[in-house]
């Protein structure tokens, strides 16, 4: 395995020599985006039991770009969200590859009260590029869903865990990443705007994607010193996609630990911490000279 610690010293993993010849940051967005690597229904199904989904928004309908649901984990009730990408074509153009609509995340956030209710705790899954831009998705208020369940989960009063298992893309994200804890794999990449997107503004070019993606410091650990994550999961040497079976039971190790530590704090304490950490993410001091 990739060892973090050989990652964080400067250390260079065993790559291809094609792969050595590309940005660091393009290479874990290849990695991220490979099409053989587990999605978040993969660590849903290999992680929990018991599942049983919820159906719809109670508003509009049913977004199959989103799936919720209850379930167990090691005993324990949870509630767990996740979106789907899809494997063939057909569930690709059906779930738009991942992004989901308004419904899609009004549908997480009803899931995300109902455990709340219950005092439950809740789990995310990402693997999006973004939230669905379409023309209908934005007349039926795309902007209103995402930051509405940007305000609940800010207060929801139930320990809550957001893993980012491939892309992470915009407040398409973030609108199920307003977590006590946020997990990142270690090829994983969170970003405000995908590299081709950032090229196109920027250099009016979308082939300067890896020179954007340097820019832009969207990997595990550029997230991870920023703040805007709080652990980078070490995955198999290569990438999850080679060997799943280590990388589920990396994250499975991981949830147990992170959720024990949030069970265990005070719910006010819980909220309290959740707080402070999305208000100081990205704060700059300067000093007088």
């Amino acid at each position: 395995m990739i060892q973090m610690a050989e990652q964080e010293a400067g250390k260079p993993a065993q790559i291809s020599t094609a792969a050595a010849a590309m940005p660091e940051a393009w290479r874990r967005t290849e990695l991220a985006r490979h099409p053989e690597r587990p999605y978040p229904m993969d660590f849903i199904e290999a992680l929990f039991t018991d599942f049983s989904e919820i159906h719809g928004d109670r508003r509009f309908g049913d977004d199959a770009a989103m799936m919720c649901g209850m379930a167990l984990f090691h005993g324990r009730p949870v509630m767990v969200i996740g979106n789907l990408k899809g494997r063939t074509l057909k569930e690709r153009l059906a779930r738009r590859f991942g992004q989901p609509d308004p419904e899609g995340y009004r549908k997480a956030l009803r899931t995300m009260k109902i455990a709340e209710k219950f005092g439950h705790p809740v789990f995310t899954f990402l693997d999006l590029a973004g939230a669905n831009p379409g023309i209908g998705a934005e007349e039926r208020g795309q902007g209103e869903a995402i930051a509405r369940n940007l305000i609940e989960m800010a207060r929801l009063r139930v320990p809550t865990i957001a893993t980012v298992t491939g892309e992470g893309g915009s407040g398409g994200a973030l609108a199920l990443a307003v977590a006590d804890r946020v997990l990142m794999l270690e090829n994983a990449i969170y970003t405000v705007i995908s590299p081709e997107g950032c090229a196109s503004i920027m250099w009016k070019d979308a082939s300067k994607k890896q020179q954007a993606a340097t820019a832009l410091q969207y990997t595990a650990f550029n997230a991870k010193e920023l703040g805007c994550v709080d652990d980078v999961l070490t995955e198999p040497e290569g990438g999850s996609h080679l060997d799943p079976a280590c990388a589920m039971a990396m994250v499975d190790e991981k949830l147990s630990f992170h959720l024990a530590q949030l069970e265990a704090m005070p719910i006010d304490e819980l909220l309290a911490k959740r707080h402070e950490k999305f208000r100081t993410i990205a704060r700059y001091y300067t000093t007088a000279e």
